[in-house]
């Protein structure tokens, strides 16, 4: 076991971030009276220097807030959408049968830059200039790197070297994999920012932002986006090279946009907000709502071989009907029959005693499921989450290809703003660095199915159904908890476990993160290979000798990870809304002890 953990505790405000500088720059904000939407805003972009594997300034974001003045949860969807040129007969032409993960084919509009201006313009406070000063500092002065992205280069230093020169150039010095700890600079990257506050010019601090919003997309970075793809084949994961289909004017007609988020029963007086079914957010409350009155047991903060069973099953059926419905848009009401009484108590009659193996969607307002037929068959292993360059990272093979990596940031004050953010994407290794910008473009177009009629097929303007899903629980009504964790697939296995811990284990933000997680792997995944393993169930060995074994008497194919591999979950919340809390006027923070970077402070 490892040493047990206690939240963060401050009056003013408490922050959680994946990365420990990111962290230290946000509480940095607190302390100098900056609001949660500053805060968050200054993390997330010292995250897009200090864990490039993970995200960067090509890359998108989703968040879920509520604001001192409205309390109602909101949705920043800051996911960029496929270029006009991206079209399913394109892509075929191309010899893809699926959308590369790598290169410049699967490139989607960068949404995080707008995504994070916008936060920053309608509900923070502080200029643009001084939310980015700790991240530009650390691009022009130098960081140190995490043994994880060492490794990450290691492994695709060869395809560097021989394929994407302009990345090698930026990532190798002296054509070496730098070490864990040396210092790395990004001069390029730290001068487009400097260009960008350069036009941040105007009356007001908001129309200074937007300024600079519009010099990105309508202005010289969205130029050099269009030059780059359009004049430099790229070596993707099928052999060949490509150029890319996205162009400025796809950028020139982008913007980020607000949508109210989707609020479903938790038990026990809690409720859960999520983003829409362009995300993977609606998972979790179908799982939540699938698991209502099943008698879940915690004893301790420890699943049952029970509970683990069930929610495994759970998340089979939520996940298949993820694979049928959902995707941009979301359909014609489906969403709310997916979450509907009805609908939920036919599915949780499918909860069997063994293991399924079978993908079963259903039929929400009487309505046919269609999967693709790439997805309907399960095909290539897929990763268990544990393995590569990093805890709850999944793989990164030699050419880039690479499968949910992430990071995630909560903030909350004491005026009562308080926001969890989950950016991705821009990863440095599944796409070449442009060398006048300093960044490479995100992949996320990877999720989107070349097979017309799906939920998520590939389609112009159309956003890829994301993985990434922040969020925020709330207590008799009221905002109680932002949280999150990277891990593509597994980020609403992994904040399942931590609801449950916390909701019927009567834990505290850090006990809650501590409990013994798990996830299943028996439904399609949404990255390169995108393959799916029947019965496939990824535990921790925390749970017990006895429950794995109960576990693989029920049927389900079980990896045991190890003690402490599952996750690098984040969460703040309030005091007198968390269990354990200090009461009113407390904020509490607490972090993943599993991913060893991250970090969480209360000032």
């Amino acid at each position: 076991m490892a040493p047990r953990g206690y939240d963060r505790i401050g009056p003013r405000g408490a922050v959680s971030s994946t990365h420990h500088l990111g962290t230290a720059a946000a509480a940095t904000v607190l302390a100098r009276g900056g609001n949660a939407f500053d805060a968050a805003v200054s993390c997330g972009f010292v995250l897009q220097v200090v864990e490039p594997h993970l995200c960067g300034p090509g890359g998108e974001l989703p968040a879920v807030f509520v604001t001192a003045a409205d309390p109602s949860p909101t949705v920043l969807c800051a996911q960029g959408v496929a270029p006009a040129a991206a079209t399913i007969d394109r892509m075929r032409d191309a010899g893809c049968e699926t959308v590369p993960g790598t290169g410049l084919l699967p490139a989607t509009v960068p949404g995080a830059w707008d995504g994070w201006l916008t936060l920053l313009r309608d509900h923070g406070t502080w200029e643009l200039a001084d939310v980015l000063e700790p991240a530009l500092g650390y691009a022009a002065g130098g960081f140190p790197l995490v043994p994880r992205i060492s490794a990450a280069l290691a492994t695709v230093a060869g395809h560097f070297r021989a394929h994407w020169p302009t990345s090698a150039a930026t990532w190798l010095p002296d054509g070496r994999v730098p070490a864990p700890g040396e210092s790395v600079r990004l001069p390029a990257l730290a001068e487009t920012w400097r260009r960008l506050l350069a036009a941040a010019t105007g009356p007001s601090r908001e129309a200074r932002i937007d300024a600079a919003r519009d010099a990105w997309y309508r202005g010289f970075v969205a130029e050099e986006i269009g030059r780059f793809c359009a004049t430099t084949p790229v070596r993707d994961e099928t052999g060949l090279d490509r150029t890319g289909l996205l162009t400025a004017d796809d950028l020139a007609g982008w913007s980020a946009h607000y949508e109210p988020a989707l609020v479903a029963d938790a038990g026990r007086g809690w409720s859960v907000a999520k983003c829409g079914p362009w995300s993977q957010g609606p998972v979790l409350l179908q799982q939540l709502r699938l698991l209502a009155g099943t008698g879940v047991e915690l004893p301790g903060g420890v699943a049952t071989a029970d509970t683990v069973h069930l929610a495994a099953e759970a998340a089979k059926l939520a996940f298949a009907d993820r694979e049928a419905w959902y995707g941009d848009p979301g359909g014609d009401g489906v969403v709310a029959d997916l979450l509907s009484d009805p609908y939920t108590d036919a599915r949780r009659a499918l909860l069997g005693a063994t293991s399924d193996p079978g993908l079963r969607p259903g039929s929400p307002g009487g309505r046919e499921p269609r999967i693709g037929r790439h997805a309907a068959t399960p095909g290539a292993a897929r990763g268990s989450g544990t393995e590569g360059p990093g805890t709850g990272e999944p793989t990164v093979s030699r050419d880039g290809v690479a499968r949910g990596d992430t990071v995630h940031v909560d903030v909350v004050d004491a005026a009562g703003n308080m926001v969890s953010v989950t950016p991705s994407g821009g990863w440095l290794q599944s796409s070449p660095t442009i060398p006048s910008l300093g960044f490479c473009l995100g992949t996320r177009g990877q999720m989107s199915w070349l097979e017309e009629g799906l939920a998520s097929s590939l389609a112009p303007g159309r956003m890829p159904r994301t993985t990434l899903s922040p969020s925020l629980a709330l207590r008799d009504g009221e905002p109680a908890v932002a949280f999150g964790t990277p891990g593509g697939d597994q980020q609403d296995q992994w904040q399942l476990c931590f609801l449950l811990a916390m909701i019927h284990g009567d834990l505290d933000l850090q006990a809650a993160i501590d409990a013994p997680a798990w996830h299943s792997t028996a439904f399609p995944a949404s990255f390169a290979p995108r393959g799916w393993e029947p019965h496939g169930l990824v535990v921790e060995s925390r749970l017990g000798a006895a429950t794995l074994a109960s576990l693989r008497d029920r049927g389900h194919a079980v990896d045991d990870a190890g003690p402490w591999a599952l996750g690098r979950m984040c969460a703040a919340g309030r005091g007198d809304a968390v269990p354990g809390g200090g009461g009113a006027g407390t904020l509490h923070a607490a972090v993943d002890p599993r991913s060893g970077v991250g970090a969480a402070i209360a000032v």
